[in-house]
């Protein structure tokens, strides 16, 4: 989709906007042929084999874009010892996920434009592949940093065209494409934080061995997109003569600069908040189980559970928010049942923990939320995409910090209480900007 290509955007229906990195499946029935544009001709021709090439590649790289971050949760407490890393490091080293995101993310189009999607998503398969393997034998703290990034770079730049892919080779099956990976996504979440402790146990080599056997998933995933390395059909095209101003990422032609909307802050802040509680809880939440009292494969098993309540709550949730005019109770809902997860887990982590974990996957359905909301709040396509790149690169550098508080505060107290208060404190603000997100109002009416 060119960026001066309308789209027109139902409020009174869910709405999943190709292009956008992340966008939730199942927020609408697939478009119908008047709302897509035409496939390229070459699109339109292509043989069996190459879309389930394309089709194998999507499942595998969906596979590969969260284990880096989940794996390392509930090993945790044996890296910080192997390595020497004080709380706050580590706790920043949970935000490096998010700063990764921010920063790479937004080179992913001008790539994708100079050298094809499929070879930039290869090329992100094999940065995953690469930073995992090395991580293993980084001998002090700033080498594992240093491979996490170089893994957490090829995510970035691999979750942002996921969506472009699709668009590509798939036109009339956007929704169904869309809910495969991002499925697959999910699965690959919760078995990495499920299945890390068990490998490592049954391999007997320590942690180490246990981070870096997910790079071998990593290896596979490049098979398919080898073959689709000289495919540019996915690569932007050349906008034809007339067919409107060309813009940057912050700016319309018609409307100003998007930074001038309330709106567009508000979803900026809410992205940013519901970002921190989701890295906190992936790379925190075992330590707190494991401090309780629990074992290190209990711990991770609890974090699969919050992690794979986003495979179904991701169709249902953006389905729902979208017949709504307002999307703020939605806001307040999820976010009370993330004030009753955490409160869980300040009065008794090791009382019912299957339960606080069960909350804690509930609240952390509001990303899908976010980026519904994201979907209806712009006239056009080019306003969503306006929309997303700003909330989201703002979103997730407002998140940086959280989790290397979370990790300070652990230090310094010796204890949970005051970073799970600090976490439940801030659903206030997160519900006060998510209401202000979720009215019903579009940005080109601020702008």
């Amino acid at each position: 989709m060119r960026d001066d290509e309308p789209l027109t955007l139902d409020r009174d229906k869910a709405v999943s906007i190709p292009g956008i990195p992340g966008s939730a499946p199942g927020s609408a029935p697939a478009p119908g042929p008047d709302s897509l544009p035409a496939p390229l001709p070459e699109t339109a021709a292509l043989p069996v084999w190459t879309r389930r090439l394309v089709l194998a590649g999507l499942v595998l790289a969906a596979l590969n874009l969260r284990p880096a971050v989940t794996s390392l949760g509930p090993l945790m407490k044996e890296v910080r010892a192997g390595l020497g890393m004080s709380g706050a490091v580590a706790g920043f080293l949970t935000s490096v996920p998010a700063l990764c995101f921010a920063l790479f993310g937004i080179a992913a189009p001008r790539l994708a434009r100079r050298f094809g999607a499929g070879a930039v998503v290869c090329a992100g398969m094999a940065a995953i592949a690469t930073g995992l393997l090395l991580r293993p034998f980084a001998s002090g703290t700033v080498l594992f940093l240093a491979a996490s990034a170089v893994a957490l770079a090829g995510i970035a730049v691999s979750n942002i065209l996921m969506p472009v892919i699709v668009k590509r080779y798939f036109p009339d099956r956007v929704g169904a494409m869309t809910g495969l990976y991002s499925m697959a996504l999910s699965l690959g979440t919760a078995a990495a934080a499920a299945a890390t402790v068990p490998l490592t146990s049954a391999m007997g080599h320590g942690w180490r061995l246990g981070l870096g056997v997910w790079a071998a998933l990593a290896v596979v995933a490049i098979v398919p997109w080898l073959g689709l390395v000289r495919d540019r059909s996915s690569a932007a095209r050349p906008a034809p003569a007339g067919s409107g101003p060309a813009t940057d990422g912050n700016t319309d032609g018609n409307t100003g600069r998007i930074i001038r909307s309330r709106t567009a802050w508000a979803l900026a802040c809410f992205f940013g908040l519901q970002a921190t509680a989701a890295y906190v809880t992936m790379g925190w939440m075992p330590q707190i189980f494991r401090d309780a009292g629990l074992s290190a494969g209990t711990a991770g098993a609890l974090l699969a559970v919050t992690m794979v309540m986003g495979v179904p709550l991701s169709f249902a949730l953006p389905s729902l928010a979208g017949r709504m005019r307002h999307q703020g109770p939605l806001v307040v809902v999820l976010a009370l049942f993330g004030l009753a997860g955490y409160t869980g887990l300040w009065l008794a982590p090791a009382g019912a923990p299957w339960v606080w974990a069960l909350l804690l996957g509930i609240a952390n359905c509001a990303f899908p939320l976010a980026l519904t909301m994201v979907g209806m709040r712009s006239r056009t396509g080019a306003g969503v995409v306006r929309l997303s790149a700003f909330a989201q690169s703002t979103g997730y550098l407002i998140s940086i910090p959280g989790p290397i508080l979370v990790g300070a505060l652990y230090q310094h107290s010796g204890g949970w209480d005051l970073p799970i208060a600090l976490m439940a404190a801030l659903m206030v603000p997160q519900i006060v900007v998510g209401v202000l997100a979720g009215r019903n109002r579009y940005i080109e009416d601020e702008l």
